[in-house]
């Protein structure tokens, strides 16, 4: 330990305790670069206890919006700046899918990491079974420490859903009405506001109102832009957005030549598919109303996107959260005079998917084939969390760091379960190049197509002589995994 110094600044001489003016000053300079020494060896430690914080996260969730319907997919009528914000400044996933094209099996396979085939949800199934909700991202995140949110959809039914959150609202578009107030029947204050408004309010109260002794997972679920199918005139958004695509005339779908839909099995042509697009596409006037519709509620979603953010920057957190987005399905507009989704072509499968991190500032656009079932597994990876080895997706966080966690991914299946008779059920199978897929009630209709060169899916080569071995080898693959998938089941 360092002697006090005593000097007497009259004499300019030697003090009592015999040190002089000279020595006081080397003392104090060592004093200084001891001092300096603990700052730079103890500021990397700081830097890097900063970095290894565990992040917010914030799961975005659309109801219908297909993989196009953003301005950053080259989309050039749509205005989305804050998707497109998201997807120029984090990772943008060029081929994103659903492993099943319906709400509530997609959105099961979000909460479990599982493919439906495994978790067994969908309409009319009852409550999601107990052993795979309470292996849910959100019990799971609750557990490891995070305050959990949600609002808006949940979209699987459980009679507890408010234990699997420390707060959350559920709700939808009210189907006790045939009009606007669908989706205007909440209120904030005393004004009657858009679901969209109402789940984008609840996010920003949330974010202001969380503790700062934990991390947050905030799960946002907006119902748009699901059309409320009540309603004649299906599509209603917010009056913010009235001004959008007044003056343009949105180009008509391709594929919409009475073949395209000729083509299909009688069971399609006379499925809900076909009887929603009389509800929203049979008619110029229809096409123009239902498109500009659409795109306005996105339109709608990507504004609150921003106020958001805002928020996330008003509390000086903007530079810890990381922001995951995508769509639950795809959807059809108009293609081979089809409406809604639920079938294996590319447009009920395909979705808009991103990934921000704020703490990594590189953005790359990723082809590998990622899926709904990916995003858990990824908000688990992202909070530091063990992923449950029953899930069947893989985290994408190593696509952050110049990493490529899909490498291996040679295909997926997509299902479409569900045994109604509005609705075919279906099965496929995706690899980079193939799509096969066969309905599974009707094993001898099977639609095969070279994804490499007919992206549209116009020419079936199910019957070509050149692709039998392809059609047979994928017809096997479907049937090995979809076996797998069964056996993967809890309990079985």
């Amino acid at each position: 330990m360092l002697e006090q110094v005593q000097y007497d600044v009259k004499t300019n001489d030697m003090t009592p305790s015999g040190y002089s003016r000279n020595y006081k000053l080397q003392v104090m300079t060592v004093r200084i670069i001891h001092f300096l020494l603990i700052v730079v060896t103890y500021m990397p430690m700081s830097c890097s206890i900063k970095k290894a914080e565990k992040p917010n996260v914030i799961f975005i969730l659309t109801d219908d919006q297909r993989w196009d319907a953003i301005g950053y997919a080259e989309n050039k009528i749509i205005h989305t700046p804050e998707m497109d914000r998201l997807a120029k400044e984090g990772i943008y996933f060029k081929n994103a899918f659903v492993t099943t094209p319906i709400c509530a099996a997609s959105r099961a396979s979000i909460f479990t990491g599982l493919y439906e085939r495994t978790h067994g949800y969908t309409f009319g199934q009852g409550n999601i079974k107990e052993l795979y909700i309470k292996n849910s991202y959100p019990i799971i995140m609750k557990d490891a420490g995070y305050y959990t949110g949600f609002f808006g959809k949940f979209g699987v039914q459980y009679d507890s859903i408010k234990t699997l959150f420390d707060v959350c609202e559920i709700y939808d578009r009210n189907g006790r009405y045939n009009d606007y107030r669908g989706y205007f029947y909440k209120t904030l204050g005393k004004d009657t506001v858009h679901l969209t408004r109402y789940t984008g309010q609840h996010a920003i109260d949330f974010i202001k109102e969380a503790p700062s002794d934990s991390p947050f997972c905030l799960s946002l679920s907006f119902s748009a832009p699901h059309a409320h199918d009540p309603a004649e005139d299906q599509y209603f958004w917010q009056q913010t957005t009235d001004d959008l695509y007044q003056d343009i005339t949105i180009p008509g779908p391709i594929l919409s030549e009475d073949k395209y839909f000729e083509e299909q099995p009688g069971y399609v042509k006379e499925g809900i598919n076909r009887t929603r697009w009389t509800w929203r596409y049979d008619t110029p006037e229809k096409y123009q109303h239902s498109m500009k519709g659409y795109y306005r509620m996105i339109s709608g979603v990507d504004a609150e996107i921003g106020k958001i953010r805002r928020a996330l920057a008003d509390k000086e957190l903007d530079d810890n959260t990381v922001i995951i987005f995508m769509g639950d399905n795809g959807y059809f507009e108009g293609e081979r005079q089809l409406a809604g989704k639920w079938l294996m072509y590319d447009n009920s499968l395909r979705v808009p998917m991103m990934i921000y991190d704020p703490r990594n500032k590189g953005h790359t656009d990723i082809d590998e084939m990622a899926l709904n079932i990916d995003i858990p597994a990824t908000i688990l990876d992202l909070a530091g969390v063990d992923v449950p080895e029953i899930w069947q997706g893989k985290s994408l966080v190593g696509f952050l760091y110049g990493e490529n966690p899909l490498e291996n991914r040679e295909c997926f299946i997509s299902e479409h379960l569900w045994e109604t008779p509005m609705i075919p059920p279906s099965e496929a199978i995706r690899t980079k190049k193939w799509k096969y897929f066969r309905y599974r009630n009707d094993l001898t209709h099977e639609e095969l197509y070279d994804l490499e060169n007919d992206q549209l899916e116009i020419v079936n080569l199910n019957e070509s002589a050149n692709f039998q071995k392809v059609l047979q080898n994928l017809r096997m693959k479907t049937d090995s995994i979809s076996n797998e998938l069964i056996k993967a089941k809890i309990g079985s």
